[in-house]
């Protein structure tokens, strides 16, 4: 079936064939309904133009001049963060007065729509150049090599999950009923610091920071996880141990632990968190745990616990075949931040 255009554009042809054939505007009108004013237009339209294509309207001329949307892009590209009120006041300094939602349309016909800015870590000039070292050097490596890294990481996970947005199915005028509304408490009702790990045949230990994560603390942790994980997740000898750089990571004493259990370290750049897949995996503990609605932190902590086991292979695995699309992401954004 042809498209509304096209099958207008054909009946309005008919209607020139019937007319030119000797036919009355009230017989076309009626064999082809429509209105007789309608049959009369087209026909005029015809013997005036020659076509029964209706002419564009001019419509209202714009406020604002080509001239002025090329200046208001130019300033959003030179500041992405500034609002549509920001423009408008600066045309108005200028002598262009306009509404507001007059800036925000001459900006959607640019391509350009506000968007919640998404957070990111703050990359210095050398933090750049780490991240762009370590996407280049790790890009041709093998499967073989991701699939003997222990990913690890900490994650502090709120009782109420304070960060998480929900919605309900609701009528107008019912947003404040209690059944609709979400329970909050100070300071997110309290949390938990939780330490993990993973490898690309699944999760391996998780284990609950208790008080202030120091290095003492971390090596504690180390210690009592990390040969459980590796033989957990039959790791082959020559694995590697992956952490960020926090300093409880890097201080002295850590590093001559590391050295005296003869641990290998992966080389990591500061401030990239987006290379590490476990980050994706916090997300899906978060949701699943919070999902259930823990009522104090001991359900908290044995919920996590509970949801770290379920998370299939399966799914680590995915994200470890899609990490050369991650190491190219930081190359093509020249060690700056990406979208994982």
């Amino acid at each position: 079936m042809g498209s509304s255009k096209q099958l207008c554009k054909t009946l309005k042809m008919k209607v020139i064939d019937a007319h030119n054939a000797g036919e009355g505007y009230k017989k076309i009108a009626k064999r082809c309904q429509l209105a007789v004013s309608t049959v009369r237009n087209v026909i005029k339209r015809w013997q005036i133009r020659g076509t029964v294509e209706v002419k564009m309207r001019s419509g209202r001329p714009r406020k604002l001049s080509d001239r002025t949307a090329r200046m208001l892009v130019r300033k959003t590209n030179q500041n992405p963060h500034l609002t549509a009120k920001n423009l408008q006041e600066d045309l108005a300094d200028s002598g262009v007065v306009v509404h507001r939602s007059t800036v925000q349309r001459c900006l959607h016909r640019q391509g350009l729509h506000g968007r919640v800015s998404r957070r990111k870590p703050y990359l210095r000039p050398h933090h750049k150049i780490q991240h762009l070292k370590y996407a280049t050097g790790h890009l041709q490596k093998p499967d073989a090599f991701w699939k003997q890294v222990l990913w690890t990481d900490e994650v502090k996970i709120e009782l109420f999950g304070h960060n998480q947005q929900r919605h309900v199915w609701r009528k107008k005028g019912a947003a404040f009923h209690e059944k609709n509304t979400w329970p909050t408490i100070k300071h997110g009702g309290g949390s938990i610091m939780l330490w993990g790990c993973v490898a690309a045949s699944g999760t391996g230990n998780i284990a609950r920071v208790e008080g202030r994560m120091d290095s003492t603390k971390y090596q504690q942790i180390l210690e009592a996880n990390i040969t459980p994980s590796v033989k957990k997740l039959k790791l082959k000898r020559g694995w590697l141990l992956q952490q960020d750089n926090d300093p409880k990571h890097t201080s002295k004493s850590t590093m001559e632990y590391l050295k005296r259990r003869r641990l290998k370290v992966l080389e990591w750049p500061s401030q990239s968190p987006d290379l590490n897949i476990i980050e994706n995996l916090w997300v899906d503990l978060k949701r699943a745990v919070h999902a259930r609605r823990p009522k104090n932190i001991t359900e908290l902590e044995a919920f996590c616990k509970e949801e770290w086991e379920k998370i299939p292979s399966t799914r680590i695995e995915r994200l470890l075949a899609g990490y050369e699309k991650r190491l190219q992401a930081v190359i093509s954004a020249r060690g700056g931040v990406t979208k994982y």
